[in-house]
């Protein structure tokens, strides 16, 4: 896919999605979140991308909502979808349900429905589902323990783009390979000339190093999983309650995320937690291990009386001997004893075993008090655990990723599959809640024809609504009295029309509706217009009355933008003009009689029929009558009062007769 031949999609925008992994994959599928990682794109403006996407992709790239309010209407019904959303993921991908006359899109969406409309919604999936979000790739985080190395320029580039978590060094021969393996544990030669070179230390040659990245840093891998972790076993809980099929086992996935902390580290080896705590724990185990000996040294001295011969302590004083060295011809067993109590206690309290030899190193030697440890012995103790506990963690991090980075895709398509079953529940109980139904939409259907149908847009409970009968084609004039249910009429047509034109079921018991182009819907004008918007409102309906494309036009009390009498005369102009196109128009009036006759083409005229007054409350067939002017709320009223006994009645005969 061309990103700048979608409409609205220019250069920087096409740059800054290409950055991603699979954009074309992301506009096809309507990803909005995986739009919205690239730079600089807001979820707003990854939507209207993925909207457009959809257009161009399927040759729609005309916008069918032609007016405000058909944008209106069109938002108000995502938001009832969006209602039923548990995920952010699903709430955005519902906004690129855009209706068009492709019918290979509606034919697309109406193949999501019917998979929708089969799934069973159960409280357990939708609970699952709240845990659920896209994945993510964290920062890169700084591995200090191992290198790249390279001698080539260019080579030294691409690997401080490829491996940010690394160090690159230059080198120019094994001289320089031997001082880095000095500095670090490992060291990653990229260069195939380092091949067979005799370094000490821990040094590899991997001229392939830069295709394979998770081989060189598997802590980019486990850190990808240690921060999905939770939305991992979310989709995981999905796909169990739902009865998915996983692409993966995941019993092992739950198993290799067990093995991994919050950080990335490997969890769950003793030989690592061995090692680790010693190292944590050294300089504290050596401080306790010298308060060991030197209790049992203070000890012994307070116990036992020492006895020196004059001449032997002449002797040891002549040759430059401490006091300390005096007590250690008497006290030579006891020094013994506390050193090795000193060493028991330092390799107990660690756990240390192979270490033994280098901690036995750490006491010893020439007997003083208070005992005192080697701190070279010490250093070299904690040199040697530091590199066993770093080789064991890389070894057990290269070995959990190998493991994981056979579920990295899986994982992806995981996650990705319990977001889109989101998406299907949220269409699932839209036609549930509403009982909606698929509608026939096609050529071969003249205009819009409903039966039950019951609009969710209005301000009383879906239950409450009555359902409404109406097949309209052609230029039609709707009347009826006030209150009646003309505007809302006007809705259900409009909702229908779009509902279908994106692929979604009507609420309705079933549905007609013409394959259109576009949707003209014109809201009832608040008050009487100047001059200038007057004008802007007749351009408008000449760009509608000389277009070609099939239309829906909906227009509510277009009569209120100027006097009555001339609005009579424009508005029977307007579907002389519509008549001779391929338009469906139905206009409300409250002047459909004066129109009618101002027309020079016969005009249908449909009404909304007042069954009559109730206790002063009017009751109204809400469904419209074919061919029928509905008579207005004043006749109505003005019948009741003739109808009605007494001295008045007479007037109000004749004022009924002007009707």
């Amino acid at each position: 896919m061309e990103l700048t031949a979608i409409p609205g999609v220019g250069e920087k925008t096409a740059a800054a999605l290409a950055d991603l992994d699979d954009p074309e994959r992301a506009l096809r599928e309507g990803d909005v979140a995986a739009l919205a990682g690239a730079p600089g794109i807001s979820p707003g403006r990854a939507a209207a991308i993925a909207r457009a996407a959809v257009r161009h992709e399927h040759g729609a790239d005309g916008e069918f909502l032609a007016t405000d309010r058909a944008r209106d209407v069109h938002e108000r019904l995502l938001d009832l979808l969006r209602e039923r959303t548990v995920t952010d993921y699903a709430a955005s991908r519902v906004a690129t349900f855009v209706p068009t006359g492709a019918q290979s899109r509606i034919e697309e969406v109406r193949d999501l429905v019917d998979r929708a409309t089969a799934r069973e919604v159960d409280p357990e999936t939708l609970d699952a589902l709240a845990d659920v979000e896209p994945l993510t790739d964290p920062p890169p985080t700084r591995v200090r323990d191992r290198c790249l190395a390279t001698a080539d320029a260019e080579r030294y580039a691409a690997a401080e783009e490829a491996v940010p978590e690394l160090s690159v060094e230059v080198v120019d021969d094994a001289r320089d390979l031997a001082e880095l393996a000095r500095s670090y544990a490992t060291v990653i030669a990229l260069d195939e000339s380092f091949a067979g070179v005799d370094v000490t230390g821990d040094v590899r040659v991997r001229p392939d190093a830069l295709a394979n990245p998770t081989e060189v840093v598997p802590e980019r891998l486990l850190a990808f999983f240690a921060s999905n972790r939770d939305a991992l076993l979310a989709a995981a809980r999905v796909h169990d309650a739902a009865g998915m099929a996983p692409p993966c086992d995941l019993d092992a996935l739950r198993d290799a995320l067990s093995r991994l902390d919050d950080d990335g580290t490997p969890v769950g080896d003793d030989e690592l937690d061995r090692l680790t705590d010693a190292v944590d724990d050294l300089d504290a185990a050596v401080g306790t291990a010298e308060s060991v000996a030197n209790d049992h040294l203070r000890t012994a001295i307070r116990e036992r009386d020492v006895t020196i011969e004059g001449t032997d302590f002449l002797s040891l004083v002549e040759q430059g001997a401490r006091v300390d060295a005096l007590l250690s011809r008497e006290l030579a067993d006891e020094f013994d004893r506390a050193v090795e109590k000193a060493r028991d206690h330092l390799i107990d309290s660690l756990d240390l075993a192979d270490e033994a030899d280098l901690a036995e190193r750490v006491f010893g030697g020439e007997p003083t008090f208070p005992l005192e440890h080697d701190e070279e012995a010490v250093s070299r103790l904690r040199t040697e655990l530091t590199a066993a506990r770093d080789r064991r963690a890389a070894r057990l991090k290269a070995d959990l990723a190998e493991d994981l980075g056979a579920l990295r895709d899986p994982a992806e398509d995981l996650v990705r599959a319990a977001l889109e079953r989101d998406v299907e529940l949220a269409i699932a109980r839209f036609a549930a809640d509403f009982e909606c139904t698929l509608p026939r939409i096609d050529d071969e259907v003249s205009g819009v024809a409903v039966e039950g149908g019951r609009s969710p847009l209005l301000d009383v409970a879906f239950e409450d609504v009555e359902p409404v009968d109406y097949a309209v084609s052609g230029v039609t004039l709707l009347s009826g009295v006030n209150s009646g249910g003309k505007t809302s009429t006007l809705d259900l047509l409009a909702l229908v029309t779009i509902l279908a034109h994106m692929g979604l079921p009507v609420p309705a018991e079933s549905a007609e509706i013409e394959r259109v182009s576009e949707l003209h819907y014109y809201a009832k004008s608040q008050g009487t217009l100047d001059a200038g918007a007057f004008e802007a409102t007749l351009r408008d309906f000449a760009d509608l009355a000389t277009g070609t494309d099939s239309r829906l036009v909906l227009v509510d009390e277009l009569e209120s933008i100027t006097e009555p009498g001339a609005s009579a005369k424009i508005i029977a102009g307007i579907l002389e003009s519509l008549d001779r196109g391929d338009v469906t128009a139905v206009f409300v009036s409250h002047l459909a009689g004066e129109i009618r006759d101002a027309a020079g083409i016969d005009v249908a005229v449909d009404g909304i029929e007042a069954v009559g007054l109730v206790d002063g409350e009017l009751r109204v067939n809400r469904s419209p009558v074919t061919d029928h002017l509905a008579r207005s709320t004043p006749e109505l009223i003005v019948e009741k009062l003739a109808t009605d006994e007494g001295e008045d009645a007479e007037f109000y005969s004749r004022l009924l007769e002007k009707f």
